[in-house]
């Protein structure tokens, strides 16, 4: 694996995104989805997996399938890799049910989003986030991604919400690394890149890991690298980032699940159809990413 749950690497080093694979008929495919979290566990050195979040569809999932999906990730890695549910929702009640849903199915920590569309204030941010951190007892990760939330949440929040004991770490996908370094320096809560691009020079600010959505693909590399850069190899890991370079493009052309989804599919591993209103990548799309993936010599692509 990439690196153990550490103080500083709460929830590990290499983590991704999951997506929710879907049967031919649009319904969730727990088999395929327990196939793969295996796969990326074991044979791309995931530590960990990220599940009902915006890769795994979460905005068009119910919660009866969100737990569903929780306890069959939970049983095929969840003794050997982090499983981390999403929760966010725009509603701090509904998070707040999710979450403690999420912890009676066994989650090793929860994810939430900064509420979208209704914009709360910096102190509605705060309030929603703590109000999820009190309603379990599990480690709380939160998720800056203002071109999706339309609020982007400031380095004097993060400082105020790391009071919190069981909000522990954010995953910024925010893509602006000066924000970044303040609230890193001055929250000290644990940061995990959520952006892929940004991926290496993230880490090489001090996150303590990725979650990436490119990890489908390419999760080995990635531990790698993040690998050589704790090491002080440098070079090494620039090298790798460099390589990965087709990769971020190609997988982020249009929405991340759709072309992920697509990816796997050429693989031959599970992935099945997106939901509406996202549409399943063209074959033209299809080409590209075919193109793009041999380009970084991307396993089954090359």
């Amino acid at each position: 694996m990439a690196g153990p749950m550490t103080p500083s690497a709460p929830f590990g080093v290499m983590l991704t995104a999951m997506v929710t694979p879907m049967k031919a008929d649009g319904s969730q495919d727990l088999v395929g989805a327990a196939e793969l979290a295996t796969y990326l566990v074991d044979s791309l050195n995931h530590d960990g997996l990220v599940i009902n979040g915006t890769t795994g569809e979460s905005a068009t999932k119910s919660d009866a399938e969100d737990v569903a999906l929780v306890k069959t990730v939970l049983e095929a890695v969840g003794d050997r890799a982090t499983v981390i549910a999403g929760v966010g929702t725009n509603d701090t009640a509904h998070s707040v049910s999710s979450a403690k849903s999420a912890a009676a199915a066994g989650a090793h920590g929860v994810m939430a989003v900064a509420p979208y569309y209704n914009r709360p204030p910096q102190e509605g941010l705060v309030q929603h986030f703590w109000a999820i951190a009190d309603a379990t007892d599990l480690p709380l990760l939160t998720y800056d991604i203002p071109k999706r939330t339309g609020v982007a949440i400031e380095t004097e929040t993060f400082v105020r919400i790391a009071e919190h004991p069981r909000i522990v770490a954010n995953k910024d996908a925010k893509g602006d690394l000066e924000a970044t370094q303040w609230a890193m320096q001055r929250s000290g809560l644990a940061w995990y890149c959520g952006d892929d691009i940004l991926n290496f020079p993230m880490m090489a600010l001090g996150a303590a890991g990725m979650i990436s959505v490119v990890g489908h693909v390419v999760g080995d590399r990635l531990a790698e690298m993040a690998a050589q850069l704790a090491s002080g190899n440098v070079e090494q890991a620039r090298s790798i980032n460099a390589s990965l370079l087709p990769v971020y493009e190609g997988i982020f052309r249009g929405p991340g699940v759709i072309l992920t989804k697509a990816a796997l599919a050429m693989q031959g591993l599970p992935s099945g159809p997106v939901r509406l209103p996202l549409v399943d990548a063209t074959d033209e799309q299809r080409e590209q990413l075919r193109v793009d993936l041999a380009l970084a010599g991307v396993r089954g692509f090359a």
